[in-house]
């Protein structure tokens, strides 16, 4: 596994109770991963010396965020199985390639336009209109590297901060909400799509998912329709997020791809037949794909490093509710915006358990 994060951590749990041996490599040491697993590298993902020696131990690769740099994967590619290929990851760590992949492969999407470093950033937001949205091409996650530009008041702020990157501007999008998809696809072309969350966010960071999400059937049905299709078109072998947004209207447009598990997938661990890491592991070490199946309404909800503001978060207080699972990471350090874990809730339908889910987040801290 390249990366060692939360997503590192929850995958290696999933493959050693199928009796695989997980080894890491991650520049940073002491990552979450690594105190799970039987094995963790420490080296630069740009050492190819380290990366083909870790290579050459693994029957197969994968990855646990887009940000390992796609170039170095090309080293490794004869010494072992590399799934998502590189290519998928080439195409999504960047939003210009990703956006274009989009609209090359005629998916729905908000309408955009490149600028390159120096370029005429004022032309490409006058070509999209006000209001836009300002991105960085590279290295965004979180609502990190992005601008909104909601009136003409706003482009000076832009044209300061990103005169000198290349980005992609889109066209704000008036939503009536988010949703994603988690999508598998093994070796054999076949495809589950585990149940469309509905996503709420905070200060650009996922704060709760929902599901199933609070949607009509027909955009549903898009919506997983358009994960299959994606999954399909760009040869997954793996799992990938889809990042959608719900129009007003009723249509469905995808906002991003994420070629790995994905922080709104989580509650699969809890909630369905299959978790989302069981299914990567299964895709990916050509094992037959798991049972995507529902087994409980339920709400997802991240704990950041903001809820450390008044000391340690009352565990007792989620702990001593029935229908709460709580998932730490071993973060030593609970900085503001950083995910150190999320907690589960179980209820007999999705409006009940977003109750829940918002009383026992305020118990945290108060």
């Amino acid at each position: 596994m390249l990366g060692g994060g939360q997503l590192g951590r929850m995958l290696a749990h999933a493959a050693t109770r199928l009796g695989y041996r997980v080894h890491v490599f991650e520049p940073q040491v002491n990552c979450p991963a690594g105190a799970v697993a039987h094995k963790e590298v420490n080296a630069s993902y740009e050492d190819l010396e380290a990366l083909a020696a870790f290579a050459r131990e693994c029957d197969v690769v994968t990855y646990e965020f887009e940000n390992v740099p796609a170039a170095p994967l090309k080293h490794i590619e004869s010494l072992t199985q590399l799934r998502p290929h590189w290519s998928v990851l080439e195409t999504t760590q960047n939003r210009s390639r990703e956006k274009r992949w989009l609209r090359d492969h005629k998916f729905p999407h908000a309408r955009f336009a490149e600028v390159a470093a120096g370029g005429d950033l004022a032309g490409g937001i006058r070509e999209v209109g006000v209001p836009c949205v300002v991105k960085t091409a590279d290295f965004g996650y979180d609502g990190k590297g992005q601008l909104k530009v909601m009136t003409e008041d706003d482009v000076p702020a832009a044209l300061a901060r990103f005169a000198t990157q290349p980005v992609v501007i889109e066209q704000f999008v008036h939503f009536a909400c988010e949703v994603s998809a988690v999508v598998a696809r093994s070796q054999s072309a076949a495809v589950r799509v585990f149940p469309i969350s509905e996503n709420i966010h905070t200060n650009h960071i996922l704060d709760f998912s929902i599901v199933p999400a609070r949607v009509s059937p027909e955009v549903l049905a898009k919506a997983e329709k358009l994960a299959r299709l994606i999954a399909e078109r760009i040869d997954l072998v793996g799992v990938m997020g889809v990042e959608m947004f719900v129009t007003r209207d009723g249509d469905v447009l995808v906002n991003e791809l994420a070629p790995r598990t994905h922080n709104s997938g989580h509650y699969t661990i809890d909630a369905c037949m299959t978790s989302q890491f069981e299914q990567q592991v299964r895709a990916i070490c050509g094992l037959p794909l798991g049972a995507v199946t529902l087994l409980s309404p339920v709400v997802m909800v991240n704990i950041l490093g903001d809820a450390w503001k008044n000391g340690e978060p009352k565990w007792d207080a989620l702990l001593a509710q029935p229908n709460v699972r709580l998932h730490l990471y071993g973060k030593a350090d609970p900085r503001p915006g950083r995910k150190m874990g999320h907690f589960t809730v179980t209820a007999r339908d999705a409006n009940m358990a977003f109750e829940f889910a918002e009383k026992y987040k305020g118990r945290l801290t108060s």
